[in-house]
């Protein structure tokens, strides 16, 4: 005989829930995470009640009563979850019912269904707080490393091969300005996300004379005025996780983002650059090669970029073909939603704290920003100064490369007849291209590598960061 279990069934059914069913649908082992947003909420939703005649005084003290004790609980760890009641929200309302009859009238006009969309939005609304301060101090550790090191050059590179040199700080300033736009990713994620469904119930809303506004307003769902802001449609309310989607979508870029910095820092603390430096503090060694020291963390970021893609992915397929209203299905959108939230938190705070404790080889950079190749193409800029077609000049410098190579020299160690060889409109000072503090001197336009343009740069962000986490 199978074992039956209690179950949150209505009169409908003769039969309690088989225990195949509890285990299989119960949520509660992971959605207990919103318990406070659930409490909060319902605290607002018990206030509304009040104010339309549905609870007296007395019973919306009890209920609030009964709310806050069973939240000091939870916060205490001494509450009791019981897979039986499937979900934060039964598990909260049962035992506030124990403990204050008046909590039986507390779901009138609310299903889960729009209590969980209120809980999931209310959620997100700190994550995603916290996922922007996380943002910004990263780059404050990226552009404090960037002060650090400068003005020491390193080779840019395209391809992974050497390109033209840049000043350190300007690879890193790269990152930053990557991240300001996943903040900015983030924030305009928290505009529609800052809607509230409370009202919507199971999917057509009620017949009681429910003061939305008033819920929306104290739960702080409200616009730069401080009116409230309404979801417009019972049925997309609690239907719609698009504003998941989109927090997802926002981590899984961050996410990409932090993987291609990690892809650096581990190139870079390789012997073969030896650009950098990582704390012994935040590297790992190996369990059979004693003179290991791996960049782990780097390693692990990069890996879990993965993991963030695949909880979007998941989301996506999950919502692809649902038809209108709530399904069931949707339960499955929490443990991806949560797992790629924490995810990211973890990845963001061990990165900036990484960064944080790693310094530059001044040395081995500069030596290998010296390579006399990377300034080819201010050699083709100098024939571009003295008329002849860019084109023209880029076929020019191709063959002085070649005839470097050929004659097993440096670049800059060619003589002017060398570069006459070539093309006679070579001048004396053709050499003085070959000068890296000159390269880096003469480049002066918005955003690029020029020591002025990026001590700029640095300045500004560390104002603006600054500014921003006060």
């Amino acid at each position: 005989m199978k074992k039956e279990a209690q179950v949150s069934r209505s009169g409908r059914f003769t039969q309690t829930a088989a225990q195949e069913l509890v285990d299989f649908t119960e949520s509660i082992s992971f959605d207990w995470r919103l318990w406070r947003q659930d409490i909060i909420g319902s605290m607002a939703h018990a206030r509304m009640l009040n104010k339309i005649g549905v609870l007296k005084k007395a019973e919306l003290d009890e209920i609030i009563d009964g709310l806050e004790s069973i939240g000091d609980e939870i916060d205490q760890g001494q509450f009791e979850w019981k897979p039986e009641l499937e979900d934060v929200h039964m598990n909260i309302e049962s035992a506030l019912t124990e403990r204050a009859p008046a909590g039986a009238k507390l779901h009138t006009s609310r299903s889960r269904n729009d209590q969980v969309a209120l809980d999931m939005r209310m959620w997100l609304r700190d994550e995603i707080i916290r996922v922007i301060d996380e943002i910004q101090a990263l780059q404050s550790e990226l552009v404090a490393l960037g002060k650090r090191s400068f003005p020491t050059p390193i080779p840019g590179y395209t391809h992974l091969q050497r390109a033209q040199p840049v000043p350190f700080a300007h690879h890193l300033l790269a990152y930053v300005e990557m991240l300001d736009r996943d903040a900015q990713r983030f924030s305009d994620t928290f505009d529609r996300v800052n809607v509230c469904p409370l009202g919507s119930g199971a999917l057509a809303g009620s017949t009681l004379k429910l003061n939305r506004d008033m819920v929306a307003i104290e739960l702080g769902f409200v616009d730069s005025e401080g009116s409230p802001r309404l979801t417009q449609n019972s049925m997309d309310a609690v239907s719609d996780r698009d504003f998941v989607v989109e927090f997802m979508s926002a981590a899984a870029l961050t996410a990409v983002h932090l993987s291609r910095l990690s892809e650096d820092l581990i190139l870079w603390s390789s012997a073969e650059f030896n650009f950098i430096k990582i704390s012994d503090a935040y590297t790992t060694g190996s369990s059979l090669m004693p003179q290991k020291k791996n960049p782990d963390l780097a390693e692990l970021t990069r890996g879990k970029s993965g993991r963030v893609i695949g909880n979007l992915v998941s989301l996506l397929t999950l919502l692809k073909g649902l038809p209108m209203t709530y399904n069931r299905d949707l339960q499955e959108d929490k443990e991806r939603l949560f797992d790629g939230s924490d995810t990211l938190h973890g990845c963001l705070r061990i990165t900036a704290a990484m960064i944080a404790n790693t310094e530059i080889r001044p040395e081995n950079c500069q030596s290998a920003a010296n390579d006399a190749t990377l300034l080819a193409t201010d050699l083709a800029d100098y024939l571009v100064n003295i008329k002849v077609p860019f084109r023209e000049a880029h076929h020019i410098v191709g063959a002085v490369v070649a005839l470097a190579e050929e004659k097993q020299k440096p670049l800059d160690k060619l003589s002017l007849r060398d570069l006459k060889s070539v093309d006679s409109r070579f001048k004396k000072d053709a050499l003085s291209v070959f000068s890296l503090d000159r390269a880096l001197e003469e480049r002066k336009t918005i955003g690029s590598p020029g020591l002025r343009e990026v001590k700029k740069q640095l300045r500004k962000w560390q104002s603006r960061l600054n500014n921003e986490r006060q």
